[in-house]
């Protein structure tokens, strides 16, 4: 007996699902989009794009640092501009990222080490990178950073 096409489809769909192969990959599709979020946060700092560097953030996010809490309105009018030309000047060599996700919210964290010259200064650091993202209208948004660095 043949089934109908709509029917077929049905049963492929529904046979995907139960298999876990389609949920596997709607996880992955999601891992995916969430690393591309933070690379675009990254390249925007490295091309000098405040403006698509604060697209990537949420309206509430938090970033710490060296001991200090920021919001988006402190970053933008402060330490944006210092991680922009930091970024430019000593490029990251970034590890992998690692994602977990439930739901709408995720964490990702790294590793990378930067060398080079800021001004006057010997750059040799390794740091670490912790990132929490919400999924806002379809679209991932970074919502905490936390970063830390140390001499290599």
């Amino acid at each position: 007996m043949r089934l109908p096409k709509t029917t077929s489809c049905l049963a492929v769909c529904l046979g995907l699902l139960l298999s876990g192969a389609w949920t596997e990959s709607a996880a992955q599709t999601s891992d995916d989009q969430i690393k591309s979020a933070i690379h675009d946060f990254h390249a925007a700092l490295a091309a000098g794009d405040s403006t698509a560097a604060l697209a990537v953030l949420a309206d509430d996010v938090v970033i710490l640092e060296s001991g200090n809490v920021e919001d988006k309105a402190h970053y933008r009018s402060g330490h944006l501009a210092g991680d922009m030309r930091f970024a430019q000047a000593v490029p990251a060599d970034r590890g992998d990222i690692t994602v977990r996700r439930v739901g709408d919210i995720a964490w990702a964290w790294s590793t990378s080490t930067r060398e080079g010259r800021m001004g006057e200064r010997e750059i040799n650091s390794r740091g670490a990178e912790l990132m929490v993202l919400r999924r806002l209208d379809g679209a991932w948004r970074i919502t905490a950073i936390h970063w830390s660095s140390r001499t290599r």
